[in-house]
């Protein structure tokens, strides 16, 4: 039997599982060896160039933007060079499969880049990849070590489809995304902007400070602006739709998200068109949001927030069947989604379900105080979901990782049970291993298999916190106890607690977990990392 199960998760044929995504490879900021202040925005230049030349070649690369939300997310400074082993670690956080870290020098007008890529599986680190040139050759240089990086079996291409303007508007464009304040960014990107008005990227750029300002209008602006010609002209469009979205302009986000629509359509714009027919009010002619929901959540059937965002159009529709089936789905991708469990408990409370919905709607209070409130606003009574709560699609060519990448259909669940259990024992032995990436693939395939295991759960965030991922495991650990409390969990989330320097909630965990279990390890951990931090905090006072 445990042969079959092994078959079953390790190699499931194409009409029983999505294919599985492919590799990410994720490119830090280049060490300046001489610590040349005059060149200390190559250190991100030759990192930006070195991801584009590779994602043009083929390698699915992570981008900027994603790498900084999760050096936010870790609390690692944005542009500092990172240690070898921080860097492991942030690559484990976004899913990388190989991490590329490398430094560079100048000398008497000349460039020399050395890169190593390193795999996060093996650990395995690749001949370090060399080259030099003239700085006024700055993007020959990258393009060739990119090359150089090309992973073995991925053919090499001819002319790369790069955006990178001149070396002064490429200088003036990374000076900008590395400027402290937002009038310092807007200002170097106009000044890019001036000195090669179609140079895209800069425009892009515009786009996300004026986003992160709430100016939707400018932002809106700067993404129209981006030419038909550009290779990201799709983007910038998505974007600008974005802006109209976040300005409550949904006639003008409709023409432009169905005209991509008509070209070519994705999950995301299919569900973001449905965001807006959610808003706006749908016609017969226009389309319901259902209709395009679904659309999303069938083009990419592991992503949760398309689950969610069709079962509460569904409830909205009063179609309560679909409602629960949906949001079912979606907390099974994602257990610690507080929302999905807060609409789901209401669709079951509607159908007559009291006990389950009283079960889910106790799990999205542990997991935020911010549901209580919802249930004590004014009309909560008449309208129990607040209305709004449509998940938009913020990133256009990037589809969320799904919990699973590896599931049975669901009329060949029947050994659902014993395959949960066959991955969670894969991952208890891969966490002893301190294989930690993989540990999470295999305890998320057990938990989408069977959602509420606390132990697992538990094992879940004991990985997240000795990975430094706090929020992560604070849910994790959240849903442990509400699955089925134990002196354990409470230990455990006292340390996610003391962690994140809540002394307050540590000392309350510890004490629910003494009174379970005086014996308990992870409790003693506790209670002695607490008296630490007590006896460092005197030292500190003296």
């Amino acid at each position: 039997m445990v042969l079959a199960l092994a078959s079953l998760a390790m190699g499931p044929g194409p009409a029983r599982a999505a294919p599985p995504p492919a590799e990410r490879l994720l490119v830090a900021p280049f060490e300046n060896i001489q610590r040349d202040g005059h060149f200390s925005w190559m250190s991100e230049a030759v990192a930006i160039l070195l991801a584009n030349d590779l994602d043009a070649l083929g390698v699915r690369t992570i981008s900027r933007e994603e790498r900084l939300k999760a050096c936010e997310r870790l609390q690692l400074p944005p542009f500092a060079v990172l240690s070898e082993a921080t860097l492991i670690r942030l690559g484990q956080v976004m899913g990388a499969a190989q991490v590329v870290i490398g430094s560079f020098e100048t000398q008497e007008g000349q460039i020399t880049v050395r890169a190593r890529a390193l795999r996060l599986d093996s650990g395995r680190m690749r001949a370090p990849a060399v080259e030099t040139g003239r700085l006024s050759d700055l993007f020959g240089v990258a393009e060739r070590l990119a090359r150089q990086l090309l992973p073995p079996g991925l053919p090499d291409v001819g002319r790369l489809d790069v955006e990178h303007g001149s070396l002064p508007v490429f200088e003036t464009y990374v000076k900008g995304l590395m400027a402290v304040t937002p009038a310092a960014q807007i200002r170097l990107l106009d000044s890019a902007v001036k000195l090669a008005p179609d140079f895209a990227p800069a425009r892009i750029a515009l786009w996300q400070v004026y986003t992160a300002q709430g100016n939707h209008a400018r932002a809106a602006a700067a993404a129209l602006s981006v030419p038909s010609s550009s290779r990201v002209y799709r983007r910038a469009q998505f974007l600008a739709a974005l802006s109209r979205i976040h300005s409550k302009q949904y006639d003008e986000a409709y023409q432009i998200v169905k005209a991509m629509l008509d070209v070519e359509p994705t999950p995301a714009l299919y569900n973001n068109l449905g965001v807006i027919q959610a808003r706006r009010g749908a016609t017969p002619q226009t389309g319901r949001a259902t209709y395009f929901f679904t659309k999303a959540a069938e083009g990419d059937p592991q992503d949760p927030d398309y689950a969610f965002n069709l079962g509460y159009a569904y409830w909205f529709e009063r179609d309560l069947a679909a409602a629960t089936f949906w949001l079912g789905e979606a907390v099974r991708r994602n257990p610690a989604d507080g929302e999905a469990h807060f609409v789901l408990a209401a669709a079951l409370h509607a159908k007559g379900a009291d006990v389950e919905a009283e079960r889910e709607r106790d799990l999205a209070r542990q997991l935020s105080s911010v549901f209580a409130d919802w249930e004590r606003r004014a009309g909560a009574a008449s309208e129990p979901v607040p209305r709004g709560l449509e998940r938009v699609r913020e990133e256009f060519d990037a589809p969320r990782l799904g919990l699973v990448d590896t599931t049975l259909a669901p009329t060949e669940q029947k050994d659902q049970k014993e395959l949960a259990a066959f991955h969670a024992d894969r991952g208890r032995r891969l966490f002893e291993q301190r294989q930690d990436a993989e540990a999470i693939d295999e305890l998320k395939r057990s938990l989408y298999l069977a959602p509420y295991q606390a132990d697992v759960h538990l094992l879940l965030g004991r990985i997240y916190l000795r990975t430094g991922r706090r929020t992560e495991a604070t849910e994790a650990l959240k849903i442990s106890l509400w699955s089925a409390e134990s002196a354990a969990a409470h230990a455990v989330l006292g340390e996610a607690y003391l962690a994140a320097g809540d002394l307050a909630r540590a000392r309350a965990e510890l004490q629910h977990a003494q009174q379970r279990d005086p014996t308990d390890a992870d409790a003693r951990r506790l209670a002695s990392a607490l008296a630490a931090r007590k006896q460092e905090d005197r030292h500190r006072e003296l």
